[in-house]
């Protein structure tokens, strides 16, 4: 069974045993590994310790399902129990005051909110856009992130020496490629009413794809809620509690691994713990994601 897992990793536990005509509860018993709790408390920290490395904020409810998935149920036993393993041992994390900034006192057209209300029913549905600091010895990078609101998946990004539409740009033009390109008429681009967005350049990109084009009412970080929600993991469990960064290549280094952590690994309890880039590339059917749920447990 075990060489069986590693030639048909995608085929499930029940699917192999049935071919021996065994229940998938034969082979658990069988695989048992027999650990101490000390050993158990001893694996369990320096794993936690190990994904808090690669994501400083990932919650207690993300690490208990990463980690059964690695280690099984006998080590993790119950959600309940490793939570309260997870507290009794300082694993809590505190809660963070998010930064904001945009400049949306100016000349350029502000778009009507779009997407207040509406029900996002597939990949490609709804886009957020979104902007916010990453800090390097002696100065200040911005991180440009597009993002897919269906399936949270980070779909375009670039980091910037300024707050020019360059970026902004770049990142769209990197969700844009990721979507497969051309007519995207189903697809609508949200953001706040700041300049970057609603600059020439940037909406003449979006016109050009036949994207719709959503802002917020008017600015305050309460009108604008789906952009914390996508992109505020992202800020509060990894940029906020990063160590400063070198310089720029080393930023841009460390937060390409975070994205790609953030899309290809850490699960998501609104849909359904699966990551991001799983759901974006189809592996559930279409839902209803749009509702404003807590998405972790510290």
């Amino acid at each position: 069974m075990t060489a069986l897992r590693e030639e048909y990793p995608h085929t499930s536990v029940e699917t192999l045993c049935s071919l021996f005509g065994k229940r998938r509860q034969w082979y658990y018993k069988k695989s048992t590994v027999v650990v101490s709790e000390n050993q158990r408390a001893k694996l369990l920290t320096a794993l936690i310790e190990y994904y808090r490395g690669l994501c400083p904020r990932i919650g207690g409810v993300k690490l208990y399902f990463l980690l059964a998935s690695d280690l099984g149920k006998e080590v993790t036993h119950g959600r309940d129990a490793f939570l309260k393993f997870y507290a009794e041992k300082n694993f809590r994390l505190p809660r963070n005051k998010p930064i904001h900034t945009t400049n949306s006192n100016h000349v350029y057209r502000k778009y009507p909110n779009l997407v207040k209300g509406l029900e996002v029913r597939h990949v490609n549905h709804v886009w957020v856009a979104d902007i916010t600091y990453v800090w390097i010895e002696g100065d200040v990078l911005y991180l440009h992130l597009l993002t897919d609101a269906f399936s949270h998946a980070v779909i375009g990004w670039c980091l910037t020496e300024t707050l020019e539409a360059e970026g902004t740009v770049k990142a769209l033009e990197m969700g844009i490629k990721t979507a497969g390109g051309g007519n995207l008429c189903a697809t609508i681009h949200h953001s706040d009413r700041g300049t970057q967005y609603a600059c020439y350049r940037y909406v003449d990109t979006l016109v050009w794809h036949h994207i719709r084009i959503s802002m917020t009412e008017c600015y305050k970080p309460t009108d604008n809620p789906i952009a914390e929600r996508m992109n505020g993991i992202l800020k509060t469990e990894w940029i906020y509690h990063q160590e400063l960064f070198p310089d720029r290549q080393a930023a841009e280094e460390g937060i390409a691994r975070m994205i790609q952590f953030y899309n290809e690994i850490r699960p998501h309890m609104s849909i359904g713990m699966l990551a991001p880039m799983e759901v974006y590339r189809g592996a559930v059917p279409g839902k209803n994601l749009w509702k404003n749920k807590k998405d972790d447990i510290n």
